[in-house]
């Protein structure tokens, strides 16, 4: 499966999630959450770029217990709950979050 977005062709797996991370931009990010019915805002974009950041240190993506806890070390307890998480990425904040982050599905995600 693929995106095809700006004139290149992004390869995905079959849930939609980019095959190579480092394929990833903003702009394709933008069009991922669009079509998840998002309109992303800087509270998405921080969830984003902590992801990001965070799979770049661990080579894997979080599971959603394991996000609410770095996210909750990070950016703070008022972020780093479920609450907070699910209103901005209703789907699911772990595979929700890390589709628009261009990662892997986390592991243990139905």
């Amino acid at each position: 499966m693929a995106i095809e977005f700006a004139g290149k062709v992004y390869e995905t797996d079959e849930a939609g999630y980019l095959a190579n991370y480092q394929d990833w931009n903003e702009d394709l990010a933008d069009l991922v959450a669009n079509r998840d019915g998002l309109k992303m805002t800087s509270q998405h974009w921080e969830v984003i770029e902590f992801l990001r950041d965070y799979y770049a240190e661990f080579q894997i993506a979080p599971a959603i217990r394991v996000l609410i806890k770095a996210i909750g070390k990070k950016l703070g307890p008022d972020k780093g709950n479920s609450i907070y998480l699910y209103e901005l990425f209703p789907n699911g904040p772990a595979v929700q979050a890390c589709k628009i982050a261009g990662l892997p599905k986390p592991t243990g995600c139905v």
